[in-house]
């Protein structure tokens, strides 16, 4: 009797692993190569419910902060956390310039919340001098802001994650269970 054996964890990773990229590939870049060493690492491709779990967590950790160079951050988040470096590198692209004023906007009204200060309201046009104009008013509220909803995203993101991938796997296991069962009937 031949039985196909499929752990119950293959289900998550199979999803993930279809829009994945390669290491082999991108250790063929030439734009890459100084960090040959880095994508080399196995823990950094490694698809369990931690590494899955924490890269969420540092990717839209570092999506949620207003600094330059985010790629960056979030590849050297993954490597400090040992987590998965594309998904955390991936992530990081929640904040696109399409999305980038709105998320930094709310991220500016929670600070300015947390702080109790009066909150600005966003210009008609909103152009790169208003805000060069307002920067030492709003630099407070939007650091403060976007720190703490960093920190909540990311813890909940990570929660979220691996409560989905616990689901998962124990929905798995009740099927080839069940599977069994009416195998043996």
């Amino acid at each position: 009797m031949n039985r196909h054996f499929d752990s119950p964890w293959t289900m998550p990773r199979r999803l993930l692993q279809r829009y994945m990229p390669r290491p082999e590939t991108l250790r063929r870049q030439k734009s890459l190569r100084f960090m040959h060493h880095l994508l080399g690492d196995p823990s950094l491709w490694m698809l369990s419910r931690r590494s899955v779990g924490n890269a969420f967590m540092v990717g839209l950790f570092v999506a949620l902060l207003p600094i330059p160079l985010q790629m960056l951050a979030a590849a050297f988040g993954a490597w400090l956390l040992r987590c998965n470096l594309p998904l955390s590198v991936s992530l990081v692209w929640l904040t696109n310039p399409l999305t980038m004023p709105v998320i930094f906007y709310f991220n500016y009204r929670v600070g300015a919340w947390l702080l109790d200060t009066p909150a600005r309201h966003m210009p008609d046009r909103l152009s790169t001098s208003w805000i060069a104009e307002k920067m030492a008013d709003i630099l407070p509220a939007l650091l403060t802001g976007s720190i703490v909803v960093a920190i909540v995203v990311g813890l909940l993101s990570n929660l979220t994650i691996r409560l989905i991938w616990r689901w998962q796997v124990a929905r798995s296991w009740k099927r080839r269970a069940r599977q069994r069962r009416q195998r043996q009937a």
